[in-house]
């Protein structure tokens, strides 16, 4: 990989030189991976005895590991059941930081492509409300996929600027987690093109929009409230800098300490103003630690948090055609308060307030939609039901060749009663088929379908 010139100019002005030879010589080497296990749906103590790959723990993240790429856990079918999430470790650490509860109301701000937001949600136990947003619509339909795939029902997700957000979610949030777009420099030793496109962002430009993101974010923060700042760069600009203007022109805020533990070092004060308060935040350095290197500063709002649960929590008159189907299929019906849009049938959050200026993209869990006096049942809807929730159902065992078609979107051979059924791996959901005359009809959706 090739690190740019003016890049390692910066840093050797910096760094000591036995620092800076380490520092450069480990965005040199392999670059370093992780899942995180998806503990809404299996237990820890389940997964090490099961798991498929060789996994080490991540010191810093719960139910995160490191693995060997090699072994492509995108394609198994594990991955398929929403049993763990792809992400790289460093990027494991800021979630973990907010310390959410089934209680929060919790804003994702820059969330694509979600690992944040499914950090999130595990450690909420799926309860409470995230508002899980990203301004780039190119990048949200990895996010609802993502959320949707491990079974994720308290989070909304908004497709609208920090200022737009702003605007309607005043003193809102008790829980803020800002990511920021950044300069990306710990993307060098995973991503090669990331040393190429480096030399466009200019780290005054990213800093000045880090700055007016961060004043959205403040308006959205409920006093006693918690923000996390965070990004994946290693420049002084990007990170102590701006900690230090917000220490400067937000007096009602105040940084919290972050542990600094297997690896993890203090900001860099000298890199900055000299405020010794700077110590509190935290440096994951690719030469330091395992994994490719993070800032983050941990902000609390000085006042009480009061709460404000100002949902209208109307249940919705459900129609025959969904009783039917939860009849047929499962035991119970889902848990939540009903919304109709439509055609459509969902259960948002609680604590979630609706607001019809915002762009809204997925609102809780979507269940499906009535159709010709027919209710046709939501991918997303199979995915958040535990195995013993349904009815009618099969699992295929791990090493079965219909699982491999299932997930290629193949007619399988499967006939008897009629309607829906629920498949899955080893007990774990995986999605719909109908069986009818010619055998079971894939439901698995075409965007997640396996190549091969």
């Amino acid at each position: 990989m090739r690190i740019p010139n003016e890049f390692k100019k910066r840093f050797q002005k910096l760094m000591e030189p036995w620092e800076y030879d380490e520092f450069i010589s480990a965005l040199s080497g392999d670059r370093v991976t992780g899942i995180r296990i998806n503990r809404l749906k299996i237990n820890l103590s389940e997964w090490c005895p099961m798991s498929p790959f060789k996994i080490e723990p991540v010191p810093w993240a719960d139910g995160g590991y490191y693995f060997d790429e090699k072994e492509r856990p995108g394609i198994h079918p594990y991955y398929h059941a929403g049993l763990y999430y792809i992400q790289e470790p460093s990027a494991m650490f800021p979630s973990g930081l907010i310390e959410a509860g089934p209680d929060d109301r919790v804003l994702d701000l820059c969330a694509a492509p979600g690992g944040k937001t499914v950090g999130l949600a595990i450690d909420m136990y799926n309860k409470g409300f995230i508002l899980s947003n990203d301004v780039n619509p190119k990048r949200i339909k990895a996010l609802v996929k993502n959320i949707e795939l491990l079974g994720i029902v308290n989070t909304v997700v908004a497709n609208e600027s920090p200022e737009r957000l702003a605007s309607v979610y005043d003193g809102f949030f008790n829980k803020i987690i800002l990511d920021m777009p950044c300069s990306g420099e710990g993307m060098f030793r995973k991503d090669p093109e990331a040393g190429k496109s480096w030399s466009r962002y200019k780290t005054e430009e990213m800093q000045s929009m880090q700055r007016k993101i961060f004043d959205s974010a403040y308006r959205m923060m409920a006093p006693g409230g918690t923000l996390v700042y965070s990004t994946c760069t290693f420049n002084p600009e990007e990170n102590e800098q701006n900690i230090s203007w917000v220490l400067k022109n937000y007096p009602d805020l105040y940084l919290k300490e972050i542990k600094k533990v297997d690896g993890i070092e203090p900001g860099r004060p000298d890199w900055s103003d000299g405020n010794p308060e700077l110590l509190k935040t935290a440096r994951l350095w690719p030469h330091k630690v395992k994994g490719e290197g993070h800032f983050a500063a941990l902000f609390g709002r000085h006042g009480i948090y009061k709460g404000n649960d100002s949902m209208d929590y109307t249940h919705t008159q459900l129609s025959k055609s969904f009783l039917e189907f939860c009849d047929r299929m499962l035991y119970t019906l889902p848990e939540g308060v009903y919304e109709s849009r439509g055609a459509e049938l969902h259960i948002p959050p609680r604590g979630y307030v609706n607001h019809p200026d915002i762009r809204t993209i997925k609102t809780g869990l979507y269940l499906g939609f009535e159709t010709h006096g027919k209710f046709e049942p939501s991918q997303s809807l199979a995915m958040a039901l535990k195995w013993s929730q349904i009815k009618r159902k099969e699992s295929f065992s791990i090493n079965y060749a219909d699982l491999i078609r299932y997930l290629r979107g193949e007619t399988l051979s499967r006939f008897g009663e009629k309607g829906y059924i629920a498949l899955g791996v080893e007990g774990y959901p995986i999605g719909w088929g109908k069986i009818g005359e010619n055998g079971l009809k894939n439901l698995y959706p075409k965007g997640w379908r396996r190549s091969r």
